[in-house]
């Protein structure tokens, strides 16, 4: 990777961003020039990186991860669309090999979350031992964001530990992203020192604590009155790094003692950026200017 691409201070870890479903991330060779003109060297794609990891390759970019298919139709009751997912992310993977190793990105969300979770956590196990050998066999892993969607299985420490215990692939890892734990009361450190031998991709993504907000709703029921944040609820919201309680510095001393050797991407939702054009490349760049600092 180019030197000149921005890094963080302590870990000298690439940084890059995570592309969304903005209007202006919709054009990637402008996505991609825009990238390299603010030396970032590093993007995070979304399924369908047959078409798009070799634009950025080609522009002397990486792919930091990106997703796998069908996610929830991989933690189906329906065995026959749980292997119709497998083999769809079975023909991804072996795909995007080409592009070399890959970080494919997942949030374990079922299909019927309403059934319970012992049991589509047993889906969730069969269908990604299924993928372990294939991953293996292509130097690629998954990295599992705990995005505490409806039914999602891996957000917790539980959910996590559980999940490496019953499939001990050393291809299953972790998309280590703060802002999730934190917004669930979670420590992100403790977390992190846990779990660090499995985090294979980083987001840059943090959360603010809103204590009044806590205080008047607490965080068991909807508030009948108050208004919640966009990209966040009444008592916190997703900013970007360095506006939430994350200690960044602490997180790249700890990935930096276990070897981590993946990126930091920017996750941009943060209601104080996202909206505009202007908004969204400052919000991007000044999270990358913060980390850089770390």
């Amino acid at each position: 990777m180019n030197s000149e691409f921005a890094r963080t201070r302590t870990g000298g870890f690439p940084i890059g961003f995570r592309r969304m479903w903005f209007d202006w991330h919709k054009d990637l060779p402008g996505l991609v020039a825009w990238a390299n003109e603010n030396q970032i060297g590093v993007i995070d794609l979304g399924g369908d990186a047959d078409q798009t990891a070799p634009v950025l390759l080609k522009n002397g970019l990486k792919p930091g991860s990106i997703d796998l298919k069908s996610w929830q139709g991989l933690i189906s009751p329906d065995k026959k669309t749980r292997d119709q997912a497998v083999e769809q992310n079975i023909s991804h993977i072996k795909t995007c090999a080409a592009f070399g190793p890959m970080n494919y990105f997942t949030v374990m969300l079922p299909e019927k979350p309403e059934l319970k979770r012992a049991e589509n956590f047993g889906y969730m196990v069969e269908s990604y031992g299924k993928l372990a050998p294939v991953l293996e066999a292509n130097q690629a892993r998954i990295v599992i964001e705990g995005w505490p969607g409806p039914g999602a299985l891996c957000c917790t420490p539980e959910g996590y530990g559980e999940f490496f215990k019953q499939c001990p692939s050393p291809a299953m890892g972790v998309n280590f992203d703060p802002s999730h734990l934190l917004r669930m009361g979670i420590d992100p450190i403790r977390f992190l020192r846990e779990f660090v031998g499995r985090v294979y991709h980083v987001h840059g993504k943090d959360t603010e604590l809103l204590n009044d907000g806590l205080y008047l709703y607490g965080n068991t029921q909807e508030p009948t009155f108050g208004k919640g944040h966009g990209y966040g609820s009444v008592h916190w919201r997703y900013t970007i790094p360095g506006h939430g309680a994350v200690n960044w510095l602490e997180v790249f001393r700890i990935l930096a003692d276990n070897g981590y050797k993946g990126a930091i991407s920017v996750e941009l939702e943060d209601e104080n950026f996202n909206g505009s054009l202007e908004g969204e490349k400052a919000g991007i760049l000044h999270g990358k200017n913060f980390l850089q600092g770390c």
